[in-house]
């Protein structure tokens, strides 16, 4: 039941972040910046995250936390599809592409960026 809480809080947590991330950057004409920026710092944080677990820092509450509810509820993959929909329907099929291609490159990057700065030599 406790951590079905913590997922609760950290989910709740990560939402209102990604949507003050939303409302600041917004879009840079159709380009749905906020989303992408969103999803980039969700990746970079559960690489560092993920790194700290997998050398048994991060312990599980924290995990259910950070990892399972605020990134998860930070990081946003239906709100990114629905914005490539939206590109798509507009007749925007280049910066549709350009949108898919750099997010999920930009996630990579991101993801393992994190987990590399925490598995630097101390």
């Amino acid at each position: 039941m406790m951590g079905a809480l913590l997922v609760f809080l950290g989910g709740g947590l990560g939402s209102l972040c990604r949507y003050a991330v939303g409302l600041w950057l917004g879009h840079i004409g159709p380009f749905p910046l906020g989303t992408f920026v969103a999803n980039a710092l969700s990746c970079l944080l559960m690489g560092l995250l993920v790194a700290l677990a997998s050398r048994q820092i991060l312990i599980l509450e924290y995990r259910l936390l950070l990892i399972t509810g605020f990134c998860g509820g930070f990081s946003t993959f239906s709100t990114f599809t629905n914005e490539l929909m939206q590109l798509l329907k507009e007749g925007q099929w280049l910066l549709a592409g350009s949108y898919i291609t750099i997010s999920l490159l930009a996630g990579l990057v991101c993801l393992y960026g994190g987990f590399r700065l925490v598995q630097l030599p101390d």
